[in-house]
């Protein structure tokens, strides 16, 4: 009669264990292709900091790479999957000179600022 009990309570908690909420865990630099869509070619770096803030990772070995990473693990999956978003800027002589990684590149990128 005990082990019933158990087993049936077992099978109870089991049923249950999607209404535990578990949170999402945002890590990095949050950015919008609006933000990226500010970008042109020959900006300072600290025109980009300006823009898009401090990168997670400056390549130790080669100052002129910014690494802006952003990683989603979702919680629970009803409300979508794990994502990883990234931009990898290039500066050359203290001047953004290229852009890669998971945003689209700006229309105007190749047009530098005035002034």
């Amino acid at each position: 009669m005990k082990l019933a009990a158990v087993l049936f309570a077992i099978i109870l908690m089991t049923g249950c264990s999607n209404w535990i909420y578990r949170i999402d865990i945002p890590q990095g630099n949050f950015l919008d292709q609006k933000d990226v869509n500010q970008l042109r070619i020959a900006m300072t770096q600290e025109q980009v900091r300006f823009v898009l803030g401090n990168p997670v990772v400056e390549d130790s070995f080669d100052n002129n790479t910014w690494y802006y990473v952003y990683d989603m693990k979702r919680g629970m999956r009803k409300r979508g999957k794990d994502f990883r978003k990234e931009l990898v800027l290039k500066f050359d002589s203290g001047r953004l000179s290229s852009m890669t990684g998971d945003f689209e590149k700006p229309e105007e990128f190749d047009t530098p600022l005035e002034g």
